[in-house]
């Protein structure tokens, strides 16, 4: 199931993608219960290096203190989704 929004074509709700020549590195429609969000995140111009045990705890360690980050429509939640933190 494809959806349209904005003008960009997502696979479906929750599922970020990659966007190629943005401001941001990933892109996903979230969606809770009726709300539905556009949200961009990750910086294209650093890779995420999550296989370094030493990066992957300290980014964890300092992206879980962040206020108001922890729903699915806030650009923190997705980054640490992609963390696998």
């Amino acid at each position: 199931m494809s959806i349209k929004y904005r003008g960009e074509l997502f696979a479906g709700y929750n599922q970020p993608k990659h966007t190629p020549n943005a401001t941001k590195k990933s892109a996903v429609l979230a969606k809770v219960g009726d709300k539905v969000k556009l949200v961009r995140f990750g910086d294209p111009k650093m890779s995420i290096k999550k296989d370094q045990p030493a990066r992957k705890s300290s980014y964890c360690a300092r992206s879980g203190g962040i206020t108001g980050g922890d729903g699915k429509l806030s650009a923190n939640y997705w980054s640490r989704k992609a963390w696998n933190c």
